[in-house]
């Protein structure tokens, strides 16, 4: 059920489709209280889930009410570290109805306040890509964090908020790269680094209440790891192999992927929120992005389709994300799905997309720049002594 690692096939890199996770929480007291029931019934073994008695939606992983955060990551997201440290861009995406569960789950909320196993996403594939870094012989290897805020279609650097939104601009190089100009990149050495400005990017964000979600999400959120490394050469001499996932470049060749963490404002019905005013502008805008990220995949999930155009410009979200989820990537779509009755309507206006999602194909590769010439170039003015 594990993503397949790229590169093992034939012909080099495989066909990489985007992996749909589904996991329902648990009910809450207060939705005991009120006497809600359950709305959806599982089938791990087929993998299918079913809302009301009739309508049926298959993914690649579920998670029931009792799956805690360790089984949720090892299944989906172990692998796409491992295709990270290997030079592959990945994706995770946390995607559902307001009040599912899906900050807890990727991992962005309270995490000073939370015990060891109920760390989510972010802590646990920080710490696992460290460790594996640590692991390696490596030359040379940099590790930078950016945190981005999508508030309404407009840009918020969560690391340095006095950022004006307009000095922020989207830019693509002449290998089709996503670069974003006028964000902070915080280089880091270790885990609590990470989990630092992570816990300060989310003081930032925008929250507000609503009928539905006393602190909900007004925003969605790109948490991006930056990870450039060099290796000795073939065969170097460090300890990476098939066990880590990380395997050797020939000499002065740098490896460098990003790894988003994309935790995506809940998608709302207006006539059930109640919002007005500023809310209800808030759920516009975000259910239009989600709207344009589901047409972005549906069109690259479409064979006829194949070749024309994909509108990544519709929003900022997709923009962002483009070299992410046309290209050198690996992606795992986690679905969070609350099981009161009272919210069916809602979460089968999520499951529906699962589908859409699995059909997307895409072929990965490796970035990898050589660059011997210039490297020479550096070592030798080192070794001279010269600026």
């Amino acid at each position: 059920m594990s993503p397949k690692v790229p590169g093992s096939g034939r012909g080099g890199a495989e066909e990489s489709p985007v992996q749909v996770a589904v996991r329902v929480r648990p009910l809450l007291p207060k939705e005991l209280l009120r006497g809600h029931k359950s709305c959806i019934s599982a089938d791990p073994a087929a993998r299918r889930i079913t809302l009301g008695h009739s309508r049926h939606f298959l993914c690649d992983f579920l998670f029931q009410e009792a799956s805690g955060q360790e089984e949720v990551y090892e299944a989906c997201v172990q692998p796409l570290v491992e295709a990270f440290l290997q030079g592959f861009n990945a994706t995770v995406f946390a995607y559902g109805q307001t009040s599912s569960g899906k900050t807890y789950t990727i991992g962005e909320a309270n995490i000073s306040a939370y015990r060891d196993e109920e760390q989510g996403i972010i802590p646990r594939a920080v710490a696992e890509i460290f460790k594996l870094l640590d692991e390696n012989d490596l030359n040379y290897f940099s590790v930078r964090i950016s945190y981005l805020e999508v508030y309404k279609e407009v840009f918020r650097d969560l690391l340095e908020v006095e950022t004006p939104s307009k000095d922020i601009h989207i830019r693509e190089d002449d290998k089709g790269n996503i670069v974003l100009c006028g964000v902070k990149e915080s280089e880091v050495e270790c885990l609590d680094e990470v989990l630092s400005l992570l816990d300060s990017g989310n003081t930032a964000r925008h929250t507000g209440a609503t009928q539905m979600n006393p602190k909900s999400s007004r925003s969605h959120t790109i948490f991006t790891v930056q990870l450039e490394q060099r290796r000795g050469g073939p065969g170097g001499s460090g300890r990476g192999g098939p066990a880590t996932g990380v395997r050797s470049s020939p000499p002065h060749h740098l490896l460098s992927s990003k790894f988003h963490f994309v935790d995506l404002a809940g998608s709302e019905r207006i006539l059930k929120t109640g919002n007005s005013g500023e809310r209800l502008k808030e759920s516009i805008q975000i259910n239009s992005g989600l709207l344009a990220l589901g047409n972005v995949i549906g069109a690259l999930g479409d064979p006829k389709r194949r070749g024309t155009h994909i509108p990544y410009r519709d929003s900022k979200i997709t923009r962002i994300l483009k070299d992410s989820l046309g290209g050198q990537r690996q992606d795992t779509d986690d679905h969070a799905i609350s099981p009161v009755f009272l919210q069916f309507g809602e979460a089968s206006s999520s499951a529906p997309s699962c589908p859409a999602r699995h059909k997307h194909q895409g072929r990965p590769a490796v970035n990898q720049a050589n660059e011997p010439g210039r490297v020479e170039g550096l070592e030798h003015q080192i070794g001279l002594g010269r600026p």
